[in-house]
């Protein structure tokens, strides 16, 4: 990519990422709601086969009773194959997931898919509530809409909450807050089975170079691992586009503003993007690659994404992917054998079957051990829970050993 293109490709995503534009989004909808005396409407979509959306529902009534709002709700579809192009490892890994979540929200995953102030799930309701999430500019069921911006399952909740408040929309003073459901943070406890030596549990981490939340999530990882004492194992993969699978442009842009007030809320610059798909990432993979055993993998995986998702670094010229190299610790000669050594397509090629094989298609995605893969920055909860079961296990094995005759 030119130096032009690269600053012109920076300045757009921090435009559709600015804050301040943001405001005054939401100041102008504001104006108008209450110039027309327009009641303050939320818009809910719910596909009556996926779980978050089950979940999602029996979170509503509560909402609606705290806020003054309106609430206008649609049924959708499955989403379209060129948002979802794994449906089947989706709905797998939505049914667990969402079964966890629920127990972490001490509640019960409802069994029911009918809720009363949701329209029948008819041929004709489907299809207008697909419309309706087309033209407003979305792809996936239980998701929020209001004035302007997207909100997907309790992991999102609390941010449409926090608008509802900050807008003056709150029915008492007291009314409730969703910050209960954001969960991405790992809490870094348990500290009397840090340092346990025998067995280390062994985080797999599979990451690309072109997913912005791979970019929030590598980072708090390897934190994560060094606390506890795990070992990381990086396993990157291709992007998805790189691996013939599409990322249609409204879940590129939605991915872009959501990873961009995910950014806020962890303290993670973010926004002054240059794509690095295609070549930039080949040759991020390659000194990956050659990172990893020196003992450079999550300092050249850090950088890489920090240079591309967060400081404007063209990664395809030569002078910014040196710049990213230099500051993982790896000299121009480090460069250049990496990226004469071609070795790291088949690496990509088994992690990305490993990560099939284990039910997900998609990063960041980890496991400790041989436990269940999973699925998302947002998971990174899931994750700690994991590691520290792990962990207890060992202590437990060896307070049996140590009291056995």
């Amino acid at each position: 990519m030119s130096s032009i293109k690269a600053l012109v490709a920076s300045l757009v995503t921090r435009l559709l990422t600015s804050q301040r534009l943001q405001g005054f989004r939401r100041k102008r909808f504001a104006l108008k709601r209450r110039l027309t005396g327009s009641a303050a409407k939320v818009i809910y979509f719910h596909q009556p086969d996926d779980p978050y959306s089950v979940l999602l529902a029996a979170q509503l009534v509560k909402l609606k009773a705290a806020y003054r709002i309106e609430l206008d709700c649609y049924v959708v579809p499955a989403p379209e194959a060129s948002a979802a192009p794994d449906l089947a490892r989706l709905m797998d890994w939505s049914r667990r997931d969402a079964d966890r979540l629920a127990k972490q929200v001490a509640t019960e995953l409802p069994v029911t898919t009918q809720f009363s102030f949701l329209p029948l799930a008819t041929p004709e309701n489907l299809a207008r509530g697909a419309d309706h999430r087309k033209k407003l500019g979305h792809y996936l069921g239980a998701t929020l809409y209001f004035e302007g911006e997207w909100y997907w399952g309790l992991d999102r909740l609390h941010y449409l909450e926090q608008r509802l408040q900050d807008d003056g929309l709150s029915v008492t003073a007291s009314s409730p807050s969703a910050a209960a459901y954001a969960f991405a943070v790992p809490q870094l406890r348990f500290d009397e089975v840090k340092g346990v030596e025998s067995r280390r549990p062994m985080i797999h981490f599979f990451c690309s170079l072109r997913s912005p939340y791979t970019y929030l999530a590598a980072a708090q990882v390897r934190k994560l691992a060094e606390h506890y004492g795990a070992d990381l194992q990086l396993k990157f993969v291709l992007p998805m586009v790189m691996r013939g699978l599409p990322v249609p442009w409204v879940k590129r842009l939605y991915i872009l503003r959501d990873a961009k007030r995910e950014a806020i809320r962890l303290g993670v610059p973010f926004g002054s993007i240059v794509d690095p798909v295609g070549k930039p990432v080949e040759a991020g993979l390659a000194l990956l690659h050659y990172a990893i055993p020196r003992g450079n993998g999550s300092a050249m995986l850090e950088s890489f994404l920090e240079a591309v998702f967060a400081q404007g670094i063209d990664a395809g010229s030569s002078a910014g992917l040196l710049a990213i190299a230099q500051r993982a610790g790896l000299t121009s000669g480090d460069v250049q054998a990496a990226l004469a050594d071609v070795s790291w397509r088949a690496v990509a090629e088994t992690n990305r079957n490993d990560m099939l094989t284990g039910g997900i298609w998609g990063v960041p995605s980890f496991c400790v051990n041989d436990r269940p893969l999973l699925w998302g920055q947002d998971r990174l909860w899931m994750l700690e829970e994991d590691v520290i079961s792990e962990l207890r296990s060992v202590v437990h094995r060896q307070g049996l050993s140590e009291g056995a005759p």
